[in-house]
């Protein structure tokens, strides 16, 4: 029998505090999705979506090959400042409006009036398309890094396919959707558990290189860049900011979790800093232990497994055993994994809210929440059929990897871009900004200037080939890939988008 104190309990979880609420209300959005994130989970699961020390490992060897230890190093910092800057920008707006649809809510509501219908509707196919390719590249990272392994420990008698690392990820991704799916209502605790993983993982790592690999000096760490070719170190360096990039991006993930969270507008903001602070901190300390320990570059490279993955020979060859980097290697991957299904949870959070606004074809179907489930199932299920897909890349191409995450960073970093450059004007103009719980005051302006300018310079770098001159099989494809969807996306809004789509901004209360 349920007493009094059980029943405001499980309103609380199905419809949040009185702030959730009225949000809600002010939006014109209707709870749908349980309210079962606190401050910890949602935390954990930015941490582990983030995964910045491990994919700072799993894609270093664009930073290796495109500015060296040095370039490595001092692009990090530069990018980490930039995603602060970022970070703190999406935060306000995650405190102002704390909805599923995040960039495109954000929008529809902050940018001039008579451009709000078309530029909501283009972000929101970019942040569709953005997370969707992200929880691909994640899949992708723990299918391949499994492959390495198998490498590391098969030399003689594993012959690698490329098939062999699409059918490991399409694995991965069936695992992660029974997580999604059928385990839903654990993720919470799931994800509070993995983050302690996360940190304990990280100094299961970093302490054996740290004791029993040879130190290369100082003076060659910090100043040994590589320009592979380009004919300019700068614009070597550049090339690579690929690496941390990929390992810093992502800072909207937990805003499209914001419905399913506790006390968003006050919470949610606070968890995207303290997951920017963490988890940079984390990846540097990560990344100069691997820069200290990386040895003969040209060894590690032309190893079987350290071509795929430099991390795991670096592993093998600072232990002495095979067995050593093997935990280690296990380690990162079953947080890899864990980090896909975060992934998928919030690609498919992303597809039900743009859906739920008529965004994309069949949208009621992508918009249904099917009773008794609390999720929306028909998102998260074509969530893993397009992950599924993309991993098929990987047959004709030996950098998959790269163009895949190339194409979900460019997504997301136009994403950012246009809804901080709406904020942006808001503020240079003088309009009033909405009430909100994180503010960044008197600063504001010069962040979100400085946050446009550095994305833009991002946005550019990441459509680069690894290499100058590369052949087919190693040119960098995302600007075709990037390309053909906003080619759909304007040609469906053309036909059928702009008589369905209206924008979040129609249904926001604009008395409250």
């Amino acid at each position: 029998m349920s007493t009094p104190g059980d029943d405001v309990k499980a309103y609380s979880e199905r419809f949040g505090t009185a702030a959730d609420r009225m949000d809600m209300y002010r939006m014109g959005k209707t709870q749908k999705l349980r309210r079962n994130f606190g401050f910890l989970s949602i935390f954990g699961f930015s941490m582990i979506l983030l995964s910045t020390w491990e994919t700072q490992l799993g894609s270093a060897v664009n930073g290796i090959n495109n500015g060296g230890t040095a370039g490595m190093i001092y692009v990090y910092i530069g990018t980490f400042i930039g995603f602060s800057a970022v970070i703190a920008s999406m935060a306000e707006m995650a405190s102002m409006a704390p909805t599923a649809g995040g960039q495109y809510h954000w929008v529809s509501e902050f940018s001039p009036k008579e451009y709000q219908k078309f530029l909501s509707y283009m972000v929101g196919w970019l942040s569709a398309l953005g997370w969707q390719t992200g929880a691909a590249s994640s899949a992708f990272l723990a299918g391949t890094e499994i492959q390495a392994l198998i490498v590391l420990n098969y030399p003689t008698t594993y012959h690698m396919k490329p098939w062999h690392g699409s059918l490991m990820v399409i694995c991965l991704t069936i695992i992660c959707g029974i997580f999604n799916t059928f385990l839903a209502r654990k993720l919470p605790l799931v994800e509070g558990t993995v983050l302690i993983l996360h940190v304990i993982g990280f100094f299961a790592v970093m302490i054996p290189l740290w004791i029993l690999a040879p130190r290369t000096p100082a003076e060659e760490v910090f100043t040994s860049f590589m320009d592979n070719g380009w004919g300019n170190q700068g614009l070597s360096c550049l090339v690579g900011i690929l690496t941390p990039t990929v390992a810093l991006i992502g800072s909207d993930a937990a805003t499209h979790m914001s419905e399913e969270l506790q006390d968003a507008s006050y919470t949610l903001p606070r968890a995207m800093m303290a997951t920017a602070v963490f988890n940079g901190i984390l990846g540097f300390l990560m990344l100069i232990t691997f820069c200290f320990c990386l040895g003969d570059v040209d060894a590690v490279r032309a190893s079987p497994a350290g071509a795929l993955y430099p991390f795991v020979q670096v592993f093998a060859d600072g232990t002495q055993s095979i067995g050593g980097a093997t935990v280690m290697t296990s380690v990162l991957i079953t947080l890899s994994v864990f980090c896909c299904i975060t992934n998928i949870a919030t690609a498919s959070r992303q597809l039900f809210a743009f859906a739920r606004d008529n965004g994309i074809p069949f949208a009621k179907v992508f918009a249904y929440v099917p009773p008794g489930w609390d999720i929306p199932l028909n998102a998260v299920i074509l969530t893993l059929v397009f992950v599924s897909a993309l991993s098929l890349i990987n047959i004709g191409s030996t950098i998959a990897y790269n163009t895949i995450t190339s194409l979900g960073v460019c997504a997301l970093v136009s994403s950012y871009m246009v809804s901080i450059s709406c904020v942006t004007l808001k503020r240079w103009r003088g309009e009033p900004l909405l009430k909100r719980r994180f503010s960044l005051g008197q600063y504001g302006m010069a962040i979100n200037a400085f946050s446009v300018l550095f994305l833009l310079l991002v946005f550019v770098m990441c459509f680069f080939p690894p290499e100058p001159n590369p052949p087919p099989s190693v040119m960098n494809w995302s600007i075709i890939m990037y390309g053909a969807v906003m080619l759909f996306s304007l040609i469906y809004y053309y036909f059928k988008g702009r008589h369905v789509y209206v924008g979040p901004v129609k249904y926001v209360r604009k008395d409250q």
